[in-house]
């Protein structure tokens, strides 16, 4: 029977060229040829092309591959330009925001200087690609779902980098552009306020992603478990339900407890993933804001216990012993 379990199909399904839908207006139109990829069509769907950009695509790939540029030659010069050590060295460089005592001022270029016009870039790439998918979502006819998520993503991202510093005072609290670095940034940052274990907004945002990979996987593996009844065609299983739906959900129902859809499973996979991004920039804006020590929050509020007192004798300070006589 393994002919019907499609994570192991040796099938590739090949449809004729598909162009889309006719789209208008604009002074960007479709590029390239429509080719197919074999290994594409092991992922998904073969065809390749044509690609449409438009201006803000165009402008978007411009402005990151500025930024990309800037924050590689900057981790390179850091290695005195060496391509082996750069190679070796890679999840350990970095390109740092500037010093605390710059505030929000602009700083000279090699301390803190090229991160701000780096992070200017990058930020102007993302933005650029929201407005990309948001408008060709209205104009192919789609909902916006797609740039809302995308959205929540960003509202994570301009806390850390650009909301939060702001309010702070200082560049010096926005995270470093690099692998290792920005984690260990994350690290340095949870024990600075008191460990962000403890952060309400945080708890949530680890329920919601732990539940939204819970639920598309199981999603995910529901779907293809009724594949071999065309489950995998949702959309028509959601305007004239089939056994595929009537199955999935009758399975759902009796090992889940609750019912889901074709579509409800979506909206709840979605809204699992948005609030986990909203959630955590909640708690990374009030940190430091609002709450300078996340562990003292918690004892207060009855989260945490407190510590054992384990000298219960008081302490003298030897300088005021010393004063006193």
């Amino acid at each position: 029977m393994a002919e019907y379990q499609n994570i192991f199909t040796r099938v590739q399904v090949r449809a004729p060229f598909e162009p889309g839908v006719p789209v208008s207006g604009g002074r960007f139109f479709r590029v390239g040829r429509e080719r197919f990829s074999y290994w594409a069509g092991k992922l998904g769907d073969a065809q390749i092309g044509p690609i449409h950009l438009g201006a803000t695509g165009v402008f978007s790939l411009v402005f990151g591959l500025v930024a990309f540029e800037i924050i590689g030659l900057n981790m390179w010069a850091s290695v005195n330009w060496d391509p082996v050590e750069f190679v070796r060295q890679l999840p350990w460089l970095a390109l740092e925001p500037p010093p605390p005592e710059y505030g929000l001022s602009i700083p000279p270029l090699h301390d803190g200087g090229w991160w701000l016009i780096a992070g200017f870039f990058l930020t102007a790439s993302i933005l650029l690609w929201w407005l990309r998918t948001y408008f060709r979502a209205r104009a192919l006819g789609m909902g916006s779902h797609l740039a809302w998520a995308f959205a929540a993503a960003i509202w994570l991202y301009l806390v850390l980098g650009f909301i939060r510093p702001l309010l702070m005072g200082s560049w010096s609290e926005a995270v470093p552009f690099g692998i290792f670095p920005h984690l260990d940034w994350t690290a340095a940052f949870s024990i600075r306020y008191g460990n962000l274990f403890y952060n309400p907004f945080h708890m949530l945002s680890i329920a919601f992603l732990y539940g939204s990979t819970l639920l598309f996987a199981m999603h995910g593996a529901t779907i293809l478990a009724v594949s071999r009844f065309g489950g995998d065609r949702e959309v028509d299983q959601i305007t004239d339900r089939g056994t595929a739906s009537e199955r999935a959900a009758l399975f759902w129902r009796w090992t889940m407890g609750f019912n889901a859809t074709m579509e409800s499973i979506h909206r709840w996979a979605w809204w699992f993933a948005v609030l986990t991004v909203i959630t955590g920039g909640i708690g990374i804006l009030l940190t430091g804001t609002v709450v300078d020590n996340w562990y003292l929050w918690a004892v207060k509020h009855g989260v945490a216990p407190a510590y054992p007192d384990i000298n219960p004798m008081p302490v003298t300070d030897p300088l005021a012993a010393g004063a006193a006589q």
